[in-house]
């Protein structure tokens, strides 16, 4: 059947006009879950390469562009965001060899290129720009790691925003690379031998012609690539075909002796780990294998491994066990658990550094491997650091430290004496000061005292006048922070006052604060996110109709649930590739490893949670919904481009006919966000600022 189409606002029509959506085609699927028929009639937009499917993108992007293009504040929005975005970024510098690599952004690049200097004072040079791998920019560079000596690098690339990388091995020294390309690699990144004779990674299988999009990734397997070979004959270091939802990830430790493996099952912070002797060729040594607890490793001393884990300590704590008696009745503790949420901890210089959560701020401290506190690694304030990485015998590390009104810093900090230094200062045309960011805790539905960080312009009257973006995550243990975004800085200039909670299921506070968001509980997700936005209105900050929520892939599930649960609380929403049918998420790529936070349909109890918060299961017709702008992109192979289309179906027949727009802006050779062309991203923000100004009714 041939898809109906039919317009009212086309190209060239103004944005006050009403609009009529492109009629979508209804099939008769209905699927039964444990005695429950569910319809699916937008099944067929699954298919993205049918040609159905391909002339609905195209009609609902006409519609979409049409409107977007007579929205006033666009093309201003557009240039200020882009004069904002001009400035020089680097990225943390870390060492191999003799040699410091870091990647660099002159300004305004589509992506970031990667130099290498032969030390802290010499010339950089561009060791590889992926700007010149494509016309559009659309090439990212999702993967560099040196070997150990510095002169030879493993680096990979998606297209389109892809999550499937090919890998490829370039020697520096006369910037030429080895005629080899290996693919089907995803989620993996590549660990070298000590000798510099090749390195290990992680593949899945190759996937049935035309399916590499929707095909179920399963059956990782960890193999080594050796130098000027084809990837055919690269060595199987370790599979498990008989538990092909394991995710299998391999690295070399620091001095070359062992190869760690790290085992996930979906996205559940639990993990297996096992080793294998190098130096004697041993066999895999099944070290941690009950699935019992988060191991991270940080570092060996020996035949010691020390691990950052929240095993009997649901907010992490760092313990050493000696590979040569493994029992867990000869396990030490090196640092105990806190108050605080331990995110992180490396091994640097002699030092365990360890970097904190404090209501989600960073704190830093340093300690000895023993687990002696050394000192405090002082910040500038309240925000967020990344970085600290290096070797056991460095006298050096870097980190980036950034807030929300302060753009990324980098420093050198000096081991021994625990000084920082600043190393690269940006320069934007940007200033923070006429703005404050504060951290309040509210009370949500059940009682839970939940936090939020708040940035505005100082001196606001708390009127309701002020428009407001609420932003939320919530899920798969991912800890939200203070940090600098060139598009949230432009909404502090516009006037608005920007808000981001963090909700139940995210990291913050540890395995507690994440396992009270997920499956049977995930509903404690949106009513966090529902009393943020309470919160707001109460104390004046903002009405509904000022109110706007954003969310990207769990959180733009988070923002569709909660448009669905409290259409009458929002006046705009944005959900960035979300997960929109929980029924179904599982069908799809990696989906299926998404089940240890959202459950699944295909367990009873389950399916009820999920059904009954489903974004796509959860509009009803005649609902006046809030303005919303849909957004995905064509190759998004993580969650899949299906979930938004059906959504943005299915809302545009449920809105009331009074009622405001909504949208789904499709984007076109881009994928989940990661490596997106920064024109992309220009783009998209404008048109996401310009429809909010109009529906909010900034001035």
């Amino acid at each position: 059947m041939s898809l109906t189409l039919s317009f009212s606002v086309l190209p060239g029509a103004g944005a006050d006009s009403p609009l009529t959506y492109p009629k979508t085609r209804h099939a008769d699927v209905v699927d039964t879950y444990h005695g429950v028929k569910v319809p699916d009639p937008f099944r067929w937009l699954e298919d993205d390469n049918s040609e159905e499917t391909k002339a609905w993108v195209k009609a609902q992007n006409e519609v979409t562009f049409g409107y977007l293009n007579q929205l006033p504040r666009r093309a201003a929005l557009r240039e200020r965001l882009q004069k904002l975005w001009n400035f020089e970024r680097f990225g943390v510098p870390y060492k191999r060899g003799e040699r410091y690599f870091f990647s660099r952004n002159s300004g305004l690049q589509n992506q970031s290129v990667l130099y290498v200097a032969d030390s802290l004072t010499a010339e950089p040079k561009a060791l590889l720009d992926p700007n010149t791998l494509s016309k559009d920019g659309t090439v990212s560079l999702t993967e560099s790691e040196p070997s150990e000596d510095g002169k030879l690098l493993v680096w990979g690339t998606s297209g389109g925003g892809s999550d499937w990388q090919e890998f490829r091995i370039k020697n520096i020294d006369t910037g030429e690379d080895l005629p080899e390309t290996l693919k089907w690699i995803k989620f993996s990144g590549a660990s070298w031998a000590k000798d510099g004779s090749g390195f290990y990674y992680s593949r899945f299988p190759e996937p049935k012609a035309g399916a590499a999009l929707t095909q179920a990734n399963k059956n990782k397997t960890v193999y080594f690539h050796k130098l000027n070979t084809p990837q055919s004959e690269d060595k199987l270091v370790y599979a498990r075909p008989d538990q092909p939802d394991w995710g299998l990830n391999a690295g070399v430790t620091d001095d070359g002796r062992y190869l760690i493996f790290h085992i996930s099952l979906g996205t559940d912070p639990k993990s297996r780990v096992y080793y294998k002797d190098l130096q004697t060729d041993g066999p895999v040594v099944e070290l941690l294998n009950d699935f019992d607890a988060a191991y991270g490793f940080v570092e060996n001393i020996g035949p010691v491994f020390y691990f950052h884990t929240d095993l009997d300590a649901p907010r992490y704590r760092v313990i050493a066990i000696d590979t040569t008696k493994p029992g867990k009745t000869g396990w030490r503790e090196v640092i105990p658990q806190t108050e605080n949420k331990l995110e992180s901890a490396s091994v640097v210089g002699g030092q365990l550094i360890c970097e904190y959560l404090q209501d989600a701020r960073s704190m830093v401290k340093a300690y000895d491997l023993e687990g002696k506190w050394l000192r405090d690694v002082a910040l500038p304030g309240l925000g967020s650091v990344g970085g600290f990485g290096g070797r056991k015998e460095d006298k050096e590390t870097f980190y980036a430290y950034s807030s929300f009104t302060s753009p990324s810093t980098i420093y050198r900090y000096d081991v021994a004496s625990g000084n920082s230094t600043p190393y690269r200062v940006p320069k934007l045309d940007f200033d923070g000061s006429p703005y404050e960011t504060k951290q309040i805790f509210f009370t949500s539905k059940d009682g839970t005292r939940v936090p939020m960080f708040l940035v505005h312009k100082k001196g606001i009257k708390l009127d309701g006048a002020n428009p407001t973006l609420l932003y939320g995550y919530g899920g798969f243990d991912i800890s939200l922070s203070p940090g600098f975004s060139v598009s949230r800085a432009v909404w502090l200039e516009m006037g608005g006052v920007f808000a981001l909670a963090n909700l139940r299921g995210g990291g913050e506070y540890g395995s507690e604060w994440h396992d009270a968001g997920i499956k049977l509980k995930k509903q404690n997700v949106f009513d966090d996110f529902i009393g943020a936005a309470e919160w707001l209105v109460k104390e004046g900050y903002t009405r509904p109709a000022k109110l706007a929520i954003q969310g990207g892939s769990n959180g733009g599930l988070l923002v569709g649930a909660c448009m669905a649960q409290r259409p009458d609380l929002f006046g705009a929403a944005l959900p960035a590739v979300g997960v929109m049918d929980m029924l179904r998420f599982h069908e799809f790529t990696i989906g299926w490893a998404w089940k240890s936070d959202y459950g699944s349909s295909e367990d009873p109890a389950e399916f009820k949670a999920l059904y009954a918060y489903s974004p796509l299961h959860s509009l009803k017709p005649g609902t006046r919904y809030p303005a919303t702008l849909v957004t995905t992109a064509d190759h998004d192979d993580r969650v899949v481009p299906a979930h938004s289309f059906k959504f943005a179906a299915r809302l545009q027949e449920c809105q009331a006919k009074d009622g405001p727009p909504v949208l789904i802006r499709i984007e076109t050779s881009a994928g989940h966000g990661a490596g997106t062309a920064l024109t992309k991203v220009m783009d998209e923000t404008a048109d996401a600022w310009a429809f909010l100004a109009k529906e909010l009714g900034i001035q």
